[in-house]
């Protein structure tokens, strides 16, 4: 499994985009694969970053979680055509909220969060129908903006419930984002866009910055089976 999205880095010059790569390991471990400076979310630019990991020995993963690029999605289904996909569920709401006027914001995040997080497959499914059939009349650009995602918005319906959590956005980047800033707020802004990436790497791979391992870990045995996958 793998959690692929936009970081941003601080440095003298300025914020810093990163394309940024997690994989999860059989026993839910994550680990760091990629880190690419670049100026645009193109799909050229994430296809560089999925070929290098591909090079460097990385299999076709299980699952690949994304924040919703439509760069990343394009080059994903270049170098993995039949990997599965899970729509970060955290970017979509940001996107509904974009395209509704501010005073329906709270309503929109209710309903969207019902079925989000409802408690089966099922539910998921019938909350998402019934937020399409409301908005679609409330704010039509709403609907049409969740459809976009399609199935790939639910994905993680398909995986062990105490996955989910961990499956549903690419928070853990950001989560890693944060980390890396704090740490470094001392000792003000990066002298350059390189040293910034170099001392992520290093505070990860040192073991400063720490990525709890995922949650479900214990079913992922029961995904790589169904996936005729065996651990490593």
């Amino acid at each position: 499994m793998g959690h692929l999205a936009r970081a941003v880095l601080v440095t003298a010059l300025g914020a810093v985009p990163v394309l940024a790569a997690l994989g999860v390991r059989a026993d839910g471990t994550k680990v760091l694969l990629a880190l690419e400076l670049a100026g645009a979310e193109a799909t050229e630019a994430w296809k560089g970053v999925l070929d290098s990991m591909v090079a460097r020995g990385l299999g076709v993963p299980i699952l690949c979680i994304v924040d919703g690029s439509g760069g990343l999605g394009r080059a994903i289904k270049e170098v993995w055509p039949r990997v599965s996909v899970q729509r970060c569920t955290v970017h979509k709401l940001r996107n509904l909220e974009a395209k509704a006027p501010k005073h329906l914001h709270e309503e929109l995040r209710d309903d969207y969060r019902a079925f989000v997080y409802a408690e089966s497959p099922a539910e998921v499914r019938a909350g998402h129908a019934k937020f399409l059939a409301k908005w679609e009349k409330l704010c039509p650009a709403v609907a049409t903006s969740l459809r976009e995602a399609g199935e790939d918005l639910l994905t993680f319906t398909k995986f062990p419930k105490e996955q989910w959590r961990s499956l549903r956005t690419t928070n853990v980047i950001e989560r890693l984002n944060g980390e890396f800033r704090r740490r470094v707020k001392t000792q003000g802004s990066l002298p350059s866009e390189q040293a910034a990436v170099v001392l992520l790497f290093a505070l990860v791979d040192q073991g400063v910055i720490r990525m709890r391992k995922m949650e479900g870990k214990d079913t992922m045995a029961e995904v790589l089976l169904a996936h005729g996958r065996h651990a490593a």
